[in-house]
């Protein structure tokens, strides 16, 4: 999934950035109002954290004028504002979730995954797609029990291809979704990443198949396969 960070304390958002990559996302971040207005406008994401007292604009307003652009991103309100008005005016602005600083690193990281897994339609921390079952939550894939080892690159699009089983996901959006602003990942690249999944999923009755032009689709192997 991809992620919006906008925190002006620098030293808390280098500590959450790295713990949201460590899970496999790709995640930007800002330091100010002006900037996640401007970002949000021409990005899209996944979810934005979404800090309050930002220099050069206002989070409340950041909030605003990213719903008032009909932005489906989940929003995740860190603030050290936490009376019942505050917390009221945010959820009524198009706030999924509030967090109070100080907050516990545990509580933050299973926010995180609830609005994730809301922003995917599920309602349950694993998904299963023929013999493969997928933890949202360790954001691990399995079959009969035992883990399936897969690398950080060719697991972040196997999600994306595992929560859209059956539906073509277009190349562009697969790029975007596995990468921020410093990452580089190329059309070709992604080929690559989808001949290698093709190989470890083949064991358990599984593929992606290329819808030529568009991008790539999660399938199972048919018997003549």
């Amino acid at each position: 999934m991809r992620i919006l960070l906008t925190e002006d304390n620098v030293a808390l958002a280098d500590g959450l950035s790295a713990i949201l990559r460590g899970t496999g996302h790709a995640v930007d971040v800002v330091h100010d109002g002006a900037s996640a207005n401007a970002v949000i406008a021409a990005e899209n994401f996944d979810l934005v954290i979404l800090d309050l007292n930002l220099p050069e604009m206002d989070g409340l307003e950041v909030l605003r004028n990213m719903r008032a652009r009909q932005s489906k991103a989940a929003v995740l309100i860190l603030t050290a504002r936490g009376t019942p008005e505050e917390r009221v005016r945010g959820l009524d602005l198009g706030a999924d979730d509030y967090l109070i600083k100080p907050f516990d690193i545990a509580e933050f990281e299973a926010r995180v995954r609830v609005l994730l897994r809301r922003q995917a339609g599920l309602h349950s921390a694993t998904v299963i797609y023929g013999p493969v079952s997928f933890d949202l939550n360790s954001r691990t894939f399995s079959a009969a029990g035992v883990q399936i080892d897969i690398p950080a690159r060719e697991l972040g699009l196997l999600e994306i291809l595992f929560m859209r089983a059956g539906k073509v996901v277009a190349k562009e959006a697969i790029i975007q979704s596995l990468t921020a602003f410093d990452d580089d990942i190329s059309a070709n690249a992604i080929e690559q990443y989808v001949s290698r999944l093709r190989k470890r999923l083949a064991p358990y009755g599984l593929t992606v198949k290329t819808a030529r032009g568009i991008g790539y689709y999660l399938d199972k192997l048919t018997e003549a396969a």
